[in-house]
């Protein structure tokens, strides 16, 4: 079950990063939604390789299929099969690397759990399974919107390396904003700074890092479960498990800890006739439920692991090696990695729908 993700709104992604293809079935998404490959692609193509010069050259159209589940352009809530074919993938950019397991790559830890591991591009480590997921993900978020109406799940780069962003206003913020840039930081002044970074790191055949934050409007008190299933649980263990995301904090996360109680307490005050709160330390979940306010969660991410540069390691026989990476690869994945996150929100997010509506 390593592969699938969700309780009702269920999401099993298949395919290697240099196979003939990738996908997932969606196993779960109600009838009668309507949906056609025109609805999945825009967020595909947000994510998909070779976009522009801060991205990685490996050209992929990423066009979607839908395979099953639909007819006539709805969903029949029965599964929903979606396929994207590999059409530039390059296998033998890896056959000189086959006996070194590359620095902070997954190819030892998995020749060591299933006794054998792809012989290119990390198979399924490889941010190419996020194709799969984005294409789930925007399933999820129209039957969100179809559900609930007016919500909008959002992310943008917040930070690369030591460059920051100023807090940007969670009120009102679009996707259009955050992609009027190569490197999707709402701040224009700030996007410059890391855009000329990430090109440095480039040139020099290196990688940064940075972090990611995620606004999630519209949605509703009540969703998420108590103690285990958590809706900050849930959120953080789909925001973990996409390739090199390293940290997870929701509301205040860290800095609430500089803060006092009677600081970091969000007072209640009525809000358009209903309850809301005047400030959202808590990033709109108390006791792990959904309190109606947004939904802010950032994420932390390393350096992407490949890079140019000469490295000193070993290889499996245990012998000196120095590995000097070939392939395709981003010097800074943050900017192809926002759909990516809002994929996931979104599927964390209909699932806990799907299960306040059923009880389950």
């Amino acid at each position: 079950m390593s592969s699938t993700f969700g309780t009702l709104f269920r999401v099993t992604t298949f395919g290697e990063s240099h196979g003939k293809s990738v996908g997932a079935i969606v196993d779960g998404c109600p009838a009668n939604l309507p949906l056609t490959e025109a609805d999945i692609q825009p967020q595909l193509n947000r994510r998909r390789p070779g976009q522009n010069a801060l991205t990685t050259p490996r050209d992929e159209a990423d066009q979607v299929t839908i395979l099953s589940g639909t007819e006539n352009g709805v969903t029949l809530g029965t599964p929903i099969g979606l396929s994207v074919n590999n059409r530039d993938q390059r296998p033998g950019d890896y056959g000189d690397m086959s006996g070194v397991p590359r620095p902070s790559h997954a190819d030892y830890t998995y020749l060591m759990k299933y006794g054998v591991k792809a012989s290119s591009g990390g198979g399924r480590s490889s941010a190419r399974e996020t194709v799969s997921r984005v294409a789930a993900g925007a399933i999820a978020e129209k039957w969100l919107k179809m559900r609930f109406g007016d919500v909008s799940i959002v992310s943008y780069v917040s930070s690369v390396g030591k460059i920051t962003a100023p807090e940007i206003t969670a009120e009102g913020l679009t996707r259009e904003q955050v992609d009027a840039n190569l490197v999707r930081c709402p701040d224009a002044e700030t996007a410059q700074k890391m855009i000329a970074a990430i090109e440095k790191a480039r040139d020099e055949k290196d990688s940064l890092g940075g972090t990611l934050t995620c606004v999630c409007r519209g949605f509703p008190a009540g969703l998420g479960e108590p103690v285990f299933d958590k809706l900050e649980a849930l959120l953080a263990q789909a925001m973990l498990s996409i390739p090199a995301v390293k940290g997870f904090e929701i509301g205040s996360g860290f800095a609430g800890t500089l803060m006092r109680g009677s600081q970091h307490n969000d007072a209640f005050v009525q809000k358009s006739g209903r309850l809301g709160t005047k400030t959202n330390y808590s990033g709109g979940i108390q006791g792990g439920i959904s309190n109606g306010e947004p939904v802010v969660f950032r994420i932390a991410i390393k350096p992407v692991a490949t890079i140019g540069q000469a490295q000193a390691t070993v290889a499996l026989d245990g012998h000196p090696v120095t590995l000097e990476a070939k392939g395709r690869h981003d010097p800074c994945v943050l900017p192809r990695a926002v759909p990516i996150v809002e994929a996931m929100a979104a599927l964390v997010l209909a699932d806990a729908a799907l299960r306040q509506e059923y009880r389950v």
